[in-house]
């Protein structure tokens, strides 16, 4: 159960956005149908492939006659198909939005790629960090002077392609509710990594030159830093308003101090005063400063590996993590009150749910069995 039982999606196995796209529709109770490539270990439990969580894997060889349309038969009793395979990828297959579109005319057809599939650079491979360099992410959340390096898959595969794809299939889903019209949804890293930034750009309305100081403001100063404390963990403030401000130094002993008290607005002393805070901090053990600043309006918070976030006391009275299987994992995000998510599940075996799924469409057992005798169709108890 979930805000969207009753919701079918079929999800064209591929890596990244997509996966994560599938996990969240399924998070939130969607019944996501993942098509999985057939394989030798297809029996293997696979308990850290969190992405797969809570759907239903069938496992098939494209390229066996009769699984084209076997694929596309479960499509039509869908409300969303979504792939990640690249330009032409599925049009090859036979499984591009024209084909199911005549099939299933109000399908929603989700597809993600990083430049997406039309432009001068569409057929272009890349990966995460490509995408959003170009799309001026990159540059944006790069400290001035320094190597720019990426976030992680955050800013790319999961904000700009996982997000995005997830928002345009329930917009469009939506929609097709309405008006019985299905429609292609493209979400390009590209496009949703520069979408991110929107935020950001309303600060500067113009291309002046001045994104260089809005980009370069939030460094340096010594009141929105990281730093080291004695015991080698790291602690974050981020002062930012001048009531955090002066509670930050009024905390750390520093409300006398007329270079902190002034300091907040006298951009040439961010430096110096970084370098101070940078020993103070180096005093005490990142447990003696959480005591000290946490939950306070000094907004303050220590620098956690998810290992440790999941047994800090807020995220543990919210359940934000659990363990399925020994895997550490994230809880469904967001949460309703009226139909709360379960609570994440086993990952399936590949193919584990083939025969199910195919009687859902009425495909007759000597088929569904022929398909298993071919190896066409794999299927794991």
């Amino acid at each position: 159960m979930g805000v969207l039982d009753g919701m079918k999606v079929v999800e064209m196995g591929s890596l990244g956005p997509v996966q994560m796209c599938g996990m969240l529709l399924a998070d939130l109770g969607a019944d996501v149908i993942v098509v999985e490539r057939s394989a030798t270990d297809a029996d293997r439990p696979r308990p850290s492939e969190i992405y797969n969580r809570g759907k239903r894997s069938i496992a098939v060889d494209l390229n066996k006659p009769g699984t084209v349309d076997t694929i596309l038969k479960v499509t039509e009793r869908a409300d969303a198909l979504i792939e990640g395979m690249g330009p032409g990828m599925m049009e090859r297959l036979g499984l591009g939005p024209d084909v199911c579109l005549v099939r299933h005319p109000s399908l929603v057809y989700g597809r993600v790629s990083g430049f997406g599939h039309d432009g001068p650079l569409s057929r272009a491979p890349g990966f995460d960090s490509t995408f959003i360099s170009l799309s001026g992410a990159l540059w944006l959340a790069s400290q001035p002077g320094e190597r720019p390096d990426a976030p992680l898959t955050l800013l790319g595969d999961v904000g700009g392609g996982a997000l995005y794809l997830a928002l345009g299939v329930l917009a469009g889903v939506l929609r097709a509710r309405e008006d019985k019209r299905g429609q292609v949804v493209e979400a390009a890293i590209v496009d949703g990594s520069a979408s991110l930034l929107n935020l950001m750009l309303a600060v500067v309305p113009s291309c002046d030159g001045r994104f260089e100081y809005i980009r370069s403001n939030g460094y340096g100063r010594h009141f929105v830093r990281s730093y080291r404390c004695s015991d080698g963990e790291w602690i974050r403030v981020e002062s930012v308003e001048p009531k955090f401000y002066t509670e930050l130094i009024k905390r750390l002993g520093l409300n006398h101090d007329e270079r902190f008290v002034n300091g907040q607005n006298n951009r040439e002393s961010w430096s110096a005063l970084s370098v101070e805070l940078d020993a103070l901090f180096a005093t005490k053990t990142r447990a003696q400063w959480r005591e000290l600043l946490e939950g306070t309006d000094a907004c303050f918070g220590p620098v956690l590996s998810p290992p440790e976030a999941a047994v800090h006391p807020h995220n543990v009275a919210r359940a934000v993590y659990t363990t399925v299987d020994g895997i550490l994992q994230a809880a469904p995000a967001p949460r309703f009150s009226a139909t709360p998510s379960v609570a994440p599940t086993h990952v399936p075996v590949r193919g584990a749910h083939t025969s199910e799924v195919l009687s859902e469409i009425d495909l007759a057992a000597q088929q569904i069995e022929q398909f298993a005798k071919q190896g066409e169709l794999r299927e794991t108890n």
